[in-house]
């Protein structure tokens, strides 16, 4: 990576770390990512976000593992209803298998080496019992044994620990109010926990790189009601891994239950879970509560955002210099598109009533986001409101976009269509282009 690349990935990063620190995750380490040979440098990306002020719950599934062991003792697995039936002698080997590997994460957490990520970190690693479990009990006459589900989360003393700057480490076994332990899926203690503790964000990792569609392509968006109907069309289908099936459940509960988005990524890919959080378009799948990309009216609290995005062409001369004391003005007048709370697209809508008509003004959209037709989207929105106000007329001026407007309706007409206020502020020395569009 060149200088030019490193500055240029760590100036754009900086905004993601702003937004994320303090924030509440839940990162669900199933037990497929924990066999990879990468998943060292998921716990080194994981003691990265911890270092950057972020709250973590970490929880670890066991499924290969448990499979592999009760082979090994030569006990065979039954299920009911896609659920594994725990007798007390499985219980025992799969007690072992979840206890070792959660020793092992924390072995990794621990390790401060030289010439290592997490060299000079001191990271405290908190386990408990945090979960309250239940047996699931009898289906149809089906005995689950000691397979149970989650009866109560344990607020208080989670919200203390990662108050107190640790990371809570949980497995798949969970103990009872009667003293007994049971065994749940990690999918659903990261869930229960997700939900009840108001994360912010839940992620999950898999061999894909996320949700693909018919063609390969990683979706990068799902809503709730989306990712259903994938999960339905995927049910059946032997070359999805149980486990990807089970956190996209997992995902959509929690977002139907109040977590906005949750993030799926490759455990195969180094630094996945780097880049899916700190740039802008991510590389795995979000299912999200509401669009990562929104369009909504500029408050006064966008004036940095809009600032940022419209500088580098005021400095080229393509658009006017505006300094932030007339944008404080003139906020209410401008529309943005804000992706991941970042302004990524704006322009600006002014009224001239005595002449029924209005301006279509300051349009720009960041230069990584100009193959979705933003600038349409923008344009749409600013005639609505014109048509509202019955305007007959909307006018724009242009150095350097005048073909995009001829594309949108828009016909070039001289100085004297503009509106008289309008008119006296041309600025001969400029000579933009002036058009307008018919309502």
């Amino acid at each position: 990576m060149r200088t030019t690349e490193l500055v240029d990935g760590f100036r754009h990063s900086a905004s993601y770390v702003n937004a994320h620190r303090g924030k509440t995750f839940v990162v669900m380490l199933g037990g497929e990512a924990l066999a990879q040979g990468q998943f060292r440098s998921i716990i080194n990306d994981i003691a990265l976000l911890h270092s950057l002020g972020i709250k973590m719950v970490l929880v670890h599934g066991a499924r290969p593992q448990i499979d592999e062991a009760l082979a090994q003792h030569q006990l065979i697995p039954e299920y009911y209803n896609g659920i594994r039936i725990t007798e007390e002698d499985a219980f025992k080997v799969i007690k072992q298998v979840v206890g070792g590997l959660q020793l092992d994460i924390t072995a990794r957490l621990s390790m401060s080496l030289s010439n290592t990520p997490m060299q000079g970190t001191q990271i405290n690693v908190v386990s408990g019992n945090f979960v309250i479990a239940q047996p699931l009990g009898i289906d149809n006459g089906v005995d689950y044994c000691l397979s149970g589900k989650v009866r109560r989360i344990d607020v208080t003393g989670l919200r203390a620990q990662l108050d107190s700057g640790g990371i809570v480490l949980l497995g798949p076994v969970a103990a009872s109010v009667t003293g007994e332990s049971f065994n749940l899926t990690a999918e659903e203690v990261a869930t229960q926990i997700a939900v009840k503790i108001n994360a912010d964000k839940m992620i999950g990792f898999s061999s894909q790189k996320g949700i693909l569609d018919e063609t390969g392509e990683v979706l990068a968006e799902l809503m709730p009601t989306d990712a259903q109907q994938i999960l339905s069309g995927i049910s059946d289908n032997e070359n999805v891994c149980v486990g990807t099936k089970a956190f996209l459940k997992a995902s959509i509960d929690a977002c139907r239950n109040g977590v906005s988005r949750c993030h799926f990524v490759s455990y195969l890919d180094d630094g996945a879970l780097i880049q899916e959080l700190f740039s802008r378009d991510g590389i795995g799948t979000q299912i999200v509560t509401e669009s990562a990309e929104r369009l909504r009216r500029a408050n006064i609290g966008d004036i940095g955002g809009i600032l940022d995005l419209i500088r580098p062409l005021e400095e080229k001369g393509i658009l006017v210099r505006r300094s932030r004391e007339q944008l404080e003005m003139e906020i209410e007048q401008f529309m943005l598109i804000e992706r991941d709370s970042l302004v990524i697209g704006c322009a600006a809508f002014y009224p001239f009533e005595e002449d029924n008509a209005g301006e279509f003004a300051c349009l720009v959209v960041h230069p990584d986001y100009r193959d979705a037709d933003r600038g349409s989207l923008l344009l749409q929105n600013i005639i609505g409101q014109a048509r509202v106000r019955g305007y007959s007329r909307l006018f724009a001026l242009t150095t350097r976009s005048i073909h995009w407007f001829l594309e949108h309706g828009f016909e070039i007409v001289d100085v004297d269509a503009l509106p008289d206020k309008k008119k006296q502020l041309y600025n001969y020395q400029r000579k933009s282009k002036i058009l307008a569009l018919e309502l």
